[in-house]
């Protein structure tokens, strides 16, 4: 009888500066996750829509009064996860530093986030309903990344 060896696990790749294919998978389009620490022992896990461009920062917008806005302040540590959900499968998750909390400016961060998200017309839709009117623009520095890619994954 034919029989095979379970895939091997691929390899866990930690890394202080992403190498270019983390770098290239967390630009692409993927809703985050995000883990902020909350001071009662469990973190605050949510997704989120972000943004990301090799090299920079990433960025999100969240309600400046909700439990995530309260949370963060410059210098707390968190840690986003984008992931691919279809075979086969991979994820990135970047730990850094809350860098800078400013306001949200509808033209600059808003409209551009939404259409990301939800394309040319719904996101204009979404911003001149007013998505995002009472939301913070948070920009997170990375300092540390781990990546798992199973495309990299041989049978035995």
């Amino acid at each position: 009888a034919l029989t095979s060896a379970p895939p091997r696990q691929p390899p866990l790749c930690e890394t202080t500066i992403p190498p270019p294919a983390p770098a290239a998978f967390l630009e692409a389009l993927h809703v985050g996750v995000l883990a902020i620490p909350n001071g009662d022992g469990a973190p605050l896990t949510a997704p989120i829509w972000y943004d990301y461009r090799a090299g920079g920062d990433l960025w999100f917008l969240t309600g400046a009064q909700s439990q995530k806005g309260r949370l963060l302040q410059e210098g707390v540590k968190v840690t986003l996860v984008a992931q691919r959900e279809e075979m086969p499968y991979a994820y990135v998750s970047v730990e850094g530093t809350v860098s800078a909390i400013r306001p949200c400016d509808k033209e600059a961060d808003t409209r551009p986030m939404a259409h990301r998200y939800l394309g040319s017309e719904m996101g204009d839709a979404y911003t001149e309903s007013g998505g995002g009117n009472d939301s913070v623009h948070i920009s997170v520095t990375p300092t540390r990344w781990l990546t798992v890619d199973y495309s990299k994954t041989t049978l035995a």
